[in-house]
């Protein structure tokens, strides 16, 4: 069983930043991927960064250039630093893990940006 558990987020300016951590349970050597995903209020989940066990990036388009996401394999943690945030970037973020097939969620952590 993997256990997720995010932290970092909170309030922050518009041109601020932050930076989430996601701590796993287990070893996320062998997981396929892990990675964020935020959901705002009205809008579905959308997907906004992933890093693959052989530390292979993507972002979404709308974070391209301002977020980065790294892990730590010795710590169990990915991480998500995020800089010039826009207000838009508000949400609920949620990290996940693949493993063995399963995908397997964190509790989310809200980070709000005020204009």
């Amino acid at each position: 069983q993997v256990q997720l558990v995010e932290s970092g987020g909170g309030l922050v300016q518009a041109g601020g930043s932050l930076r989430l951590s996601c701590a796993a349970s287990v070893s996320i050597f062998r997981n396929n991927s892990m990675g964020w995903y935020r959901q705002a209020p009205g809008n579905q989940r959308e997907l906004v960064a992933t890093i693959t066990s052989g530390e292979t990036t993507n972002y979404a388009d709308s974070v391209q250039r301002r977020f980065t996401i790294s892990k730590d394999n010795a710590k169990n943690t990915v991480y998500l630093q995020m800089n010039s945030l826009k207000p838009e970037d508000t949400a609920v973020y949620y990290c996940f893990a693949d493993r063995f097939g399963i995908r397997h969620w964190g509790q989310g952590t809200q980070v709000t940006v005020s204009s």
